[in-house]
This record gives structure tokens, C-alpha cells and sequence, in this order.
């Protein structure tokens, strides 16, 4: 039982309510307008005639760090912004959960990703390093696949900022090579579209889980709207619950994890169509944060 209540604080934490009931001293990263940075594009030489060299890929962007060094967090494009929408997804497994994998609980959604392709939705999925050592052929199909970016969200999916829905937390001196060993991860299993984004397990964050992430280089990557598909049932509430939330740039949290939010795939057909009709498109994060 004691395992059952660690589960759903993991799967609560990531989205299901974190926005709704932070944990004390977490924080919401400041909406509007970011400052961002992009590496520009290579340009073709002026000089003798032959062929162009090879474009290269402008670098995804981030935005610039906060007072004092502090690693930025961004929640949702200001208002104002055109009708997009990031849906993301987060594929959680904990460090400390192979077991109950070997036993057949599954931690992915293979049909999930499946229909985002046919739907031709781009997305961002928050893979944690344990779940692409777990399923490495998919977490190298999800990042080979043009259509979708991966983004951190940590190794060990433990927490950054105590207390936080009964996490076991990362150490302050250990929160950087933590999500460095997450890359790592993705890495070795031939993921090619990764950003240098992150994502806080439960959301939960502090200044000083911010100051400890400064030299991974990364952009704290929060939400707007709370999907509340974690361990529900009814597929049409969490459809209507992101239908009632979405506004114009909003950043969407969801999962993609099969035995703990068993109904996302079935909303997702409800809710792409539906914002479709209201003239929504779908865009990764990186996209969001270039606009």
C-alpha cells in the first residue's frame, strides 16, 4: 500500500494537481515574453561560385537566465499570441521502479504516440532517464521522429524541492548531474531531437533548485493548463478539462505513461479535433518559445 501511495504522489506531482496545490516554497515560473537565444542559421558565401554549404539547424531556444544566474522557468506564451498550443507529455518511471517493470507494469504508451502521429500532432514529451533505459527502441523513435522533441525531466524522477507529494529528493550538490545523467540517457539510446529543456518532478522547484540547475544550461519548463489525466478514468473529463483551460499559447501537461493514466490516448482523440475546429495548431516547445 505504502508503494501504491508512492506511485500516485509520482504521477500526482508531475501534473495531475501540481499546479492546483503547490508544494510549499515552489514556484511558478514567470509568464510573458521570454528573452530568448538562437544560434543563427549559417549562411550561404558570397565568394566563388559552387555549391551552398550545408544549413545549419538554428540551436532550439532558451531563455536567458535569471537574477543572480538563477536557471529561467517559463510556464506559457504571453497573451496576445496566436491560436497554438504545446502538448506535452511526460514519460515517467522512477529510479527505483524496474522492478515492478520486470513484474509488467507499464510505465510507456506506444499507442499514444501512435496517435499523435496519425493525428500529425507535434508535441514535447518529459522523458525521464530511467524511462528511456527502460525502452530505449522507443525513446530512439520518439527523438528520431521529426514530429516530436524530447525534453529532461530528470534521471531519477525524485524531487528538486522538498516536501513534494512524498518524493525522495535529490540532493542540492546532485541536481545538475541528475539531469545531466538523463541526457546521457536519451543519448545512448540514439535519440537525436533533444532540447535543452526541463522539466521539475511535481513541479516542485525553489530558488535553490534553481541556483544547483545553473550549469546544465537548461530552461525549467512548467505548464497552464493541468490535463488531470493521472490515474483517471473518464477520458471525456480530461478532455474537457484541458477544452476548458487551452487559451492562446498555453503549455499543456499530460502523460504519457500506460498504467498510470490509462485514458490520455482516447482524450487526445477528443481534444485535438475539437481545438482544431477552433482554429488551434499544435506546437512543440521549442516552437512556443521562438515566437
Amino acid at each position: 500500500m505504502a508503494v501504491l501511495g508512492l506511485l500516485g504522489a509520482a504521477l500526482v506531482g508531475c501534473g495531475a494537481h501540481a499546479a492546483e496545490t503547490p508544494a510549499p516554497n515552489a514556484k511558478v515560473g514567470a509568464t510573458g515574453t521570454p528573452a530568448v537565444a538562437v544560434t543563427p542559421s549559417a549562411r550561404p558565401s558570397a565568394a566563388a561560385p559552387g555549391p551552398k554549404p550545408a544549413r545549419v539547424p538554428a540551436a532550439p531556444p532558451t531563455m536567458a537566465p535569471g537574477p543572480g544566474g538563477l536557471t529561467p522557468v517559463y510556464t506559457h506564451r504571453a497573451k496576445g499570441a496566436e491560436k497554438v498550443v504545446a502538448l506535452t507529455f511526460d514519460a515517467d518511471m522512477t529510479a527505483d521502479q524496474g522492478p515492478r517493470a520486470a513484474a509488467g507494469e507499464h510505465f510507456d504508451n506506444p499507442e499514444l504516440i501512435a496517435t499523435l502521429r496519425r493525428l500529425k500532432v507535434d508535441a514535447t514529451v518529459f522523458m525521464t532517464g530511467r524511462w528511456a533505459e527502460e525502452y530505449p527502441d522507443q525513446a530512439k523513435s520518439i527523438g528520431g521522429d521529426p514530429r516530436f522533441e524530447i525534453a529532461n525531466h530528470s534521471f531519477s524522477h525524485y524531487a528538486f524541492a522538498s516536501p513534494c507529494y512524498g518524493l525522495p529528493t535529490v540532493p542540492g550538490p546532485d541536481m545538475a548531474s541528475d539531469v545531466q545523467r538523463a541526457f546521457d540517457a536519451f543519448r545512448d539510446a540514439g535519440a537525436v531531437n533533444v532540447v535543452p529543456y526541463f522539466r521539475f518532478p511535481g513541479g516542485c522547484y525553489d530558488d535553490a533548485a534553481l541556483r544547483a540547475l545553473a550549469p546544465a544550461g537548461v530552461t525549467a519548463v512548467q505548464w497552464d493548463v493541468v490535463s488531470g489525466d493521472a490515474f483517471a478514468k473518464d477520458a471525456d473529463a480530461v478532455a474537457e478539462q484541458v477544452l476548458d483551460g487551452v487559451k492562446p499559447g498555453s503549455l499543456v501537461v499530460m502523460h504519457c505513461t500506460r498504467s498510470a493514466a490509462p485514458v490520455t490516448e482516447t482524450a487526445i482523440r477528443r481534444i485535438v479535433p475539437e481545438l482544431r475546429a477552433r482554429g488551434y495548431r499544435f506546437v512543440k516547445v521549442s516552437e512556443l518559445l521562438s515566437r
